[in-house]
């Protein structure tokens, strides 16, 4: 009987039976590896005697496992890798699927195939996270920031079209706390000025606008599985996807634009670079990942839905809760077209009606032990963008709702399942914070 031969994609060892083999992994996982990570991910509590007596006997346990069974020869980009992106397809309805390194990864990539050189122009909100205009910046190539909408904190399209010029290349809506960008304006200003949308959907992998799953909407969409975002791939990890043609080329876009369809003679494999819009050409990245965060991501999928919808129920009682407060404005929740993955709460105060606004609010919550990482601070306050040689100050200007916000409205509180009494403690201390601020009539 013929051998199957192996399917042909990105690169790796694994050579099969042979009297002198080359295995995909050099030096094997072994029981203190394993037990370590055991460790690692289970740590000791406040009895070390009886976690240590556990502890033997998991490893005694490990050992008497490996005899039965073998350590693994493929840790990296394999079966499993593979399963969770077909798994990724068919969750999110989409033609390709690559997982990455991170979601920072998967922006590096969509923004290749877009074209995307020095001195072109990329629009991104002004509250976002670091990352999203990381490889613009990298390049060279010159980051504009659009305003943001009052109330979703996401960018605001009206904006957008102010800003785009004739060396606009890409959009970047970013899905702040999972609630949906206003996609169906942004892809009609994207396509009357023939420039791509990859969507940053770092914190909103499951959520949908208008039938269809963020990330699929745009060009190319990137999701992120960091540690604190609702699921995760172990601590780290990303997926990259399209409905474009360019993503029949993302396993070259993911390791080093290996080309093991087509090796040069004499030769293993060529190495192409990636060509993008206009025939634009440009160096892949290494961006690989492991199989153990496929193998950790693909459980977290399947109990996703359960995630959702503890974190939907604590919104939803937070904004029952503060209804009627008319210094709270509330977070924005479901309706017949979205469906958000409630990542974060967006938690925003009409100062103008108090005693103060969201930095002394902040200040009390945590007297109060209640933490809040209002960590999306807008990008032109950081030094990079001007120590890289951006008007940072004509920025400032150019986005007042931004600013606004950032100095006087928002932060966002944890939705992660917490007990039902966490819950109403944050809620019942937020009013009474509220309360303390609010201006006598």
């Amino acid at each position: 009987m013929k051998k199957q031969e192996k399917a042909k994609s990105d690169f790796r060892y694994d050579t099969g039976e042979a009297k002198v083999p080359w295995a995909a992994v050099g030096e094997t996982m072994n029981i203190e590896d394993i037990s370590s990570i055991i460790r690692l991910l289970i740590p000791e509590g406040k009895d070390h005697s009886a976690y240590q007596k556990q502890f033997e006997k998991v490893t005694a346990e490990l050992e008497e496992l490996n005899k039965k069974g073998q350590f693994a020869t493929k840790l990296s980009m394999g079966s499993n890798c593979s399963m969770l992106e077909d798994a990724a397809k068919k969750f999110l309805n989409v033609k390709h699927a690559c997982f990455v390194t991170n979601a920072t990864a998967g922006f590096d990539i969509g923004l290749k195939f877009a074209g995307l050189k020095p001195g072109d122009e990329v629009i991104a909100p002004a509250i976002t996270f670091l990352s999203t205009i990381a490889y613009p910046l990298q390049i060279g190539a010159k980051v504009v920031l659009a305003d943001i909408d009052p109330l979703t904190l996401n960018i605001s399209p009206e904006d957008i079209e102010r800003k785009i010029t004739k060396r606009t290349k890409a959009i970047m809506p970013v899905h702040i706390g999972g609630y949906p960008c206003d996609m169906e304006a942004i892809m009609k200003i994207a396509k009357e000025h023939n420039i791509m949308v990859i969507e940053d959907c770092a914190h909103a992998f499951g959520s949908f606008y208008k039938g269809k799953a963020l990330g699929t909407i745009g060009d190319f969409g990137s999701f992120s599985f960091h540690e604190v975002k609702n699921i995760t791939a172990g601590g780290e990890g990303g997926i990259v996807v399209t409905n474009t043609d360019y993503g029949k080329d993302f396993p070259k876009a993911r390791f080093g634009g290996f080309d093991i369809a087509h090796p040069i003679d004499k030769w293993l494999y060529d190495v192409v670079a990636l060509e993008g819009k206009d025939g634009h050409l440009s160096m892949a990245g290494n961006h690989s990942s492991t199989e153990i965060q496929a193998v950790v991501l693909l459980n977290q999928m399947k109990r996703l839905p359960g995630i959702i919808e503890a974190r939907k129920k604590n919104a939803e009682y937070l904004n029952n809760r503060f209804a009627g407060i008319e210094e709270i404005l509330p977070c924005p929740l479901d309706t017949k077209d979205i469906k958000s993955v409630y990542h974060l709460y967006l938690f925003q105060l009409d100062h103008t009606k108090l005693n103060g606004d969201i930095q002394d609010f902040k200040v009390k919550m945590a007297e109060r032990g209640i933490i809040q990482i209002p960590h999306f601070a807008p990008l032109y306050r950081f030094s990079y963008l001007k120590q890289l040689g951006h008007d940072t100050a004509a920025m400032q200007k150019s986005c007042p709702n931004a600013e606004n916000a950032f100095l006087h409205k928002f932060t966002h509180l944890p939705l992660y399942p917490l007990t039902d009494q966490q819950v109403e403690y944050m809620a019942d201390n937020i009013i009474e914070a509220v309360m303390e601020m609010r201006k006598r009539k």
